[in-house]
C-alpha cells in the first residue's frame, strides 16, 4: 500500500493546477489525487474523499474558498484544508481559520517549502506563511482579552507555542531552541492535554486569548 500524502487542489488557475500537479506528482512521498476548478466540483467527485490535504484557493467562481471550507469540512471532517493563495486579506484570512482550515500558505511559497508544508499538515501541524501567522497574532490579539491563568503551560511550553505562532514549523521550532523536532513533538502533546485542543490552530488561539503569547 501506497504511503505517499494524498493532496488535492482547488483553484480556479488550469495552468496553476498543472504545475502544482507536477510538483507534487513529481515528489517522492506526494501524489496529488484529485484537482477542480471550484468546490462545487471537487463536492460532487468521490475522489475528494481520496485526499488527506486539501490545497484551497480564496478567490473562486462560485463559493469562494473561505466559505467553501466549511462545506468541505462537513462532507470529509477528516479532511486537512490549508488555504493556498495569493490574498492575505485580514479578514479573509480569520474568516477560513475560524471556518476549519488548518493552515493558510501564500502562493509566492518556494516549492521545497511548501512540500515541507504539506508533510507539516498530514505530521498535525498548522503551516502558515510568516506574514500571514504575524496577521493571525495581531487579529487575535485584537479581539481577546488577556486572561491570567496558564493553564498548568511550563515555561518551554509558552515559548515553543509563541513560536508556533509566528510561523515556526517543528523543525525550526526545534533549531531555533537547540532541541531535537521529537522533544517538540512531546511538548506539543503536553500542550494539547493541558489546553483541551486538538490541532495547533487551536492551541495557538486559546493561548492567544489567555494572554499568554
Amino acid at each position: 500500500m501506497s504511503t505517499d500524502i494524498r493532496i488535492a487542489l482547488i483553484d480556479d488557475d488550469q495552468a496553476f493546477r498543472s504545475s502544482l500537479r507536477l510538483l507534487i506528482n513529481g515528489s517522492p512521498g506526494y501524489r496529488c489525487c484529485g484537482d477542480w476548478p471550484t468546490v462545487e466540483a471537487a463536492l460532487h467527485s468521490p475522489k475528494l474523499g481520496e485526499a488527506e490535504i486539501l490545497l484551497l484557493d480564496i478567490q473562486l467562481p462560485g463559493v469562494d474558498g473561505d466559505e467553501g471550507v466549511a462545506l468541505v469540512l462537513e462532507a470529509w471532517p477528516e479532511l486537512t484544508v490549508l488555504m493556498f493563495t495569493a490574498h492575505d486579506h485580514n479578514q479573509r484570512v480569520f474568516r477560513s481559520l475560524c471556518r476549519g482550515a488548518s493552515g493558510y500558505l501564500l502562493k509566492n511559497i518556494a516549492p521545497t517549502r511548501l512540500l515541507e508544508a504539506l508533510a507539516e499538515a498530514h505530521a498535525g501541524g498548522s503551516p502558515m506563511s510568516p506574514l500571514i501567522a504575524r496577521k493571525v497574532v495581531r487579529l487575535f490579539r485584537q479581539t481577546s482579552m488577556p486572561a491570567h491563568e496558564n493553564h498548568g503551560l511550563t515555561r518551554r511550553e509558552i515559548e515553543i507555542l509563541g513560536l508556533l505562532s509566528e510561523g515556526h514549523s517543528y523543525g525550526s521550532a526545534a533549531s531555533r531552541l537547540c532541541v531535537s523536532i521529537n522533544t517538540i513533538r512531546t511538548h506539543i502533546r503536553a500542550i494539547y492535554e493541558k489546553l483541551h485542543v486538538h490541532s495547533q490552530t487551536e492551541a495557538v488561539s486559546k493561548a492567544l486569548r489567555a494572554g499568554l503569547i
